[in-house]
């Protein structure tokens, strides 16, 4: 009997443990008999869990230097969220007073 690959990796390494499969490589869990819900876009939430969306407007809970300049965005400085990217920097946001630039939705809150 062949196991599917992973639905997150897709890893060839899945094992079978009682009734879940189990990719060794990510980690994954899944009752291969239940029916698998569809994600419906990009979920990514704040620092406190809620959860994001284009157009929602955040506030910094840490001063964050800019990379490649000298300026600090302090705590507190609100932004708007553009749009909801994959990736290392999550948000592509419009910082108030500093301009378009991607910040990691762990250090922001929703307003």
């Amino acid at each position: 009997m062949s196991l599917p690959e992973c639905p997150k990796c897709n890893s060839a390494y899945v094992y079978e443990d009682q009734a879940m499969l189990i990719c060794p490589e990510c980690a994954y869990e899944w009752n291969p008999n239940e029916v698998e819900e569809v994600e419906v876009g990009l979920v990514i939430k704040d620092a406190n869990g809620s959860l994001l969306q284009d157009g929602d407007k955040v506030t910094l809970i840490k001063d964050l230097k800019v990379k490649g300049s000298s300026q600090v965005l302090k705590i507190g400085t609100k932004a708007t969220i553009k749009r909801l990217v994959e990736g290392d920097h999550d948000l592509d946001c419009k910082v108030d007073g500093a301009g378009d630039m991607m910040l990691k939705s762990q250090f922001v809150k929703k307003a």
